[in-house]
């Protein structure tokens, strides 16, 4: 079984493209809040994530070969050093996210701060979607692309957002990476050439902790499954059929 965890700020429709280039059986798991309800309680944290994702992997017979990005990316790397034995195999993107040496980008220090990040996400929703679909077309996306990934931004994500910045300071690996190191489980970090979000010393860095293997994505940025899904899916399934 291939299941697609998604990031910030999307939806398990991220993967619509890439799912299709691929004729094996895929889930796309949609995180809680994001395109989806945010249950009662729900905390939002890292951690509760994390626990999220424990919970819905344990769900699944088959060997699971799970496939990170962003956000998406960064729980995969927790579960694949606390709970490899739940996996087959695991592949991710934006490894310098879970370096130590990491700082956290722009966005997320305006998301961090109390006061700061709810305003950013007043203003994004009172913003026209086509006005923010030009913001995101200067991430490498066309305007179809980026339009779909405007449209996806709603309160209950801009909060959980919030929430899951706010338990990730200074970085993750501050709290998590006591954990890292070789998994059990193969492992593939992706690194998208034209990603603003990317450090590519670092992604190699942090490859050789996890003793995974790694790609390089040509010519396309940090939303590459809209952007060149055909060409990753192959990256992915070439990596998930050498796993004995």
């Amino acid at each position: 079984m291939i299941v697609f965890l998604h990031g910030v700020p999307e939806t398990s429709a991220l993967w619509d493209k890439v799912r299709a280039e691929f004729d094996e059986e895929t889930v796309a798991l949609s995180i809680p809040g994001f395109g989806c309800a945010r249950p009662k309680g729900f905390g939002a944290t890292k951690d509760d994530y994390a626990g999220w994702l424990v919970g819905e992997l344990e769900k699944f017979d088959a060997p699971i070969d799970l496939v990170g990005h962003d956000w998406g990316a960064l729980l995969t790397y927790r579960i694949a050093t606390t709970r490899g034995e739940l996996l087959r195999s695991w592949t991710a993107d934006i490894a310098n996210g879970v370096h130590p040496n990491v700082k956290w980008h722009q966005y997320a220090q305006i998301w961090q701060t109390p006061g700061e990040g709810e305003a950013y996400f007043k203003a994004i929703h009172e913003t026209p979607i086509e006005t923010m679909a030009e913001a995101y077309e200067g991430f490498h996306l066309n305007h179809d692309d980026a339009l779909t990934l405007a449209k996806w931004s709603d309160d209950i994500m801009g909060t959980c957002i919030l929430d899951l910045y706010r338990s990730a300071t200074p970085n993750v690996h501050h709290s998590w990476g006591v954990e890292f190191g070789p998994t059990s489980a193969p492992g593939l970090i992706l690194f998208a050439e034209l990603d603003t979000f990317g450090n590519e010393t670092m992604s190699h860095e942090v490859a050789r902790t996890f003793g995974a293997r790694e790609a390089t994505l040509k010519g396309v940025g940090h939303w590459w499954p809209l952007e060149g899904p055909s060409d990753a899916a192959t990256v992915i399934k070439d990596f998930i059929q050498s796993v004995d």
